[in-house]
């Protein structure tokens, strides 16, 4: 089920955090706060792959079909809403999520539906009669942050090796 990556408030972090504000430099703390945002990016990207490579089939049979009674595609609207946070005060880290609040109403819990496998809706906006198309559990959010989250981790490191050898 996705919520949230977060790498918070690890003694690194907490440390580099208080040197950069004793270091006073601010141009110091955007360029961190830059290089981590940067470590995050490549795991953002995986996620918005991921979800936009969910194959949701039919019920089975064929029927009549349409256009779409929307504009918006399910999977590029979920895929946009993958937001990443970088905070550097009193809990420093890197956060990736899904932004509920960019998601249309009707689709806010349409990222943890699909991850489980199971989509209902009524066909074509027609609320008198509903399909449920069945996704493979792909794990499309836990697989990738899976897979995802020890590169995010080494570049962080990398990059506070870096920050800490300048401020020595």
């Amino acid at each position: 089920m996705p919520s949230s990556v977060q790498i918070l408030g690890t003694g690194q972090l907490v440390d580099l955090s208080r040197r950069l504000r004793r270091a006073g430099g601010p141009r110091l703390r955007q360029n961190v706060s830059r290089r981590v945002r940067r470590a995050a990016e490549p795991l953002q990207k995986d996620l918005q792959r991921s979800i936009r490579g969910v194959q949701l089939p039919g019920p089975g049979r064929t029927t009549r079909g349409g256009p779409s009674p929307t504009t918006r595609p399910l999977r590029a609207t979920i895929a946009a809403a993958i937001r990443i946070s970088v905070r550097s005060g009193a809990s420093p880290g890197a956060r990736v999520w899904v932004d509920r609040s960019r998601l249309p109403s009707d689709i806010k819990n349409m990222p943890w539906v699909i991850e489980a496998g199971r989509v209902r809706h009524p066909v074509y906006a027609n609320r008198r009669r509903w399909v449920t198309q069945w996704a493979r559990p792909t794990g499309w959010w836990s697989s990738t942050v899976q897979a995802g989250t020890p590169r995010m981790r080494a570049e962080i490191e990398r990059v506070l090796g870096d920050v800490r050898r300048d401020l020595q």
